[in-house]
């Protein structure tokens, strides 16, 4: 079976960045596909402003735009807290042979070592750290970081998909200026036209929005 990629976030709501992220990523490393995992509750940061049902939904609407990727639930169907590590044991489990590759901004790998049970991730996954150009990662990397980086950092792509797991690889794509904070902030607004947020996010997602009443001041989701 082909690798299998994994993308986390809150995605709320998802947007071309998330997107354009993960669809570069997948035509980088030639993976068939790059499933994009929704958090249920992210333990780094606040609680989504969307619900689960919602984000799940618009996060279809947009990964119906790229072949290539897909949406897996399973952090909304398991509930609680959305740890990486259960997600990549499950995984693990279902998949015993199959490399798995858990993609990563450049922020998120520096802050691994706040993970739970961080060091276990490397034994279930391949790291990507994904990074525009010319960025020096091992500049600034936290002391735990220092060791995993020295010894597990490879320069071949073709071997993430030797072995199940246990390399970091650093993928370098086109920035992605766009933020799902910026978006919410104008969507709260209430006055942003349709133009204003073009490009920012699939058309099917703002209109889903849109029906529903998401972000803006006085909707349920503020």
């Amino acid at each position: 079976m082909d690798a299998i990629a994994l993308l986390g976030g809150t995605f709320d709501p998802v947007h071309y960045g998330h997107l354009r992220f993960a669809d570069e990523v997948r035509h980088a490393l030639g993976l068939t596909e790059v499933r994009l995992v929704p958090a249920a509750d992210p333990p780094h940061r606040a609680g989504p402003s969307a619900s689960a049902v919602d984000r799940l939904a618009m996060l279809r609407l947009g990964a119906a735009e790229f072949p290539g990727l897909v949406v897996d639930d399973r952090e909304l169907r398991r509930g609680g807290k959305s740890y990486s590590v259960l997600t990549l044991s499950e995984l693990r489990n279902e998949f015993p042979d199959t490399p798995l590759l858990l993609l990563l901004g450049a922020d998120a790998f520096r802050g691994l070592p706040g993970w739970h049970r961080w060091r276990e991730l490397l034994d279930l996954a391949h790291i990507v750290v994904v990074e525009r150009p010319g960025v020096n990662l091992e500049a600034g990397l936290p002391a735990p970081l220092v060791e995993p980086w020295r010894d597990r950092l490879v320069t071949d792509p073709g071997l993430l998909l030797g072995r199940p797991a246990g390399s970091i690889f650093v993928q370098p794509i086109a920035p992605q200026a766009i933020s799902a904070t910026t978006i919410r902030a104008m969507l709260a607004k209430g006055s942003v036209s349709a133009a204003k947020l073009h490009g920012l996010l699939p058309p099917a997602v703002l209109a889903y929005i849109e029906l529903h009443h998401l972000y803006g001041s006085g909707s349920d989701a503020s």
